[in-house]
């Protein structure tokens, strides 16, 4: 149902997370997600907390599904002295190549809890049904 389109990408997530920089528009981080089948939908969820809807796309064009997300810093008072700050801002982006066999005009969308759950329904195409045989009537013999 899913194919990876980066092996390097899990390395690069983990470098960026030992070096501290976050994502910017031309090199996003990486966002984590889990993808499983859940009945007749295929579920996608990523972990991106501490993100308003309104900072979050989805777009879907052929088969690539494309989630950009940006984690902007909280607006601070003048007086406030910040002590520590290691949750890390900046884009968060990721690409999935979908299989034909999803029904990706119909994908459902939701945020809570900072998880954004996608739900994409397996095609009817792709269902499995029963062909029915059909009798013998109208057959013919040929003979040479």
């Amino acid at each position: 149902m899913l194919m990876r389109t980066d092996p390097f990408r899990e390395m690069d997530r983990i470098v960026q997370q030992l070096s501290g920089t976050s994502g910017t528009w031309s090199k996003p981080s990486v966002m984590p997600m889990d993808a499983y089948r859940e009945g007749e939908e295929y579920v996608i969820a990523f972990d991106l907390p501490g993100v308003s809807t309104e900072a979050i796309d989805i777009d879907v064009e052929r088969n690539m599904l494309t989630v950009k997300a940006e984690r902007r810093p909280v607006a601070k008072a003048d007086s406030v002295k910040v002590e520590l700050s290691e949750r890390p801002l900046g884009v968060l982006s990721r690409q999935v190549m979908l299989a034909d066999t999803l029904d990706t005009e119909r994908i459902q969308a939701d945020y809570d809890a900072g998880v954004l759950t996608l739900r994409i329904p397996i095609a009817e195409r792709a269902k499995p049904r029963r062909i029915s045989i059909g009798g013998e009537t109208g057959r013919k013999q040929i003979s040479g």
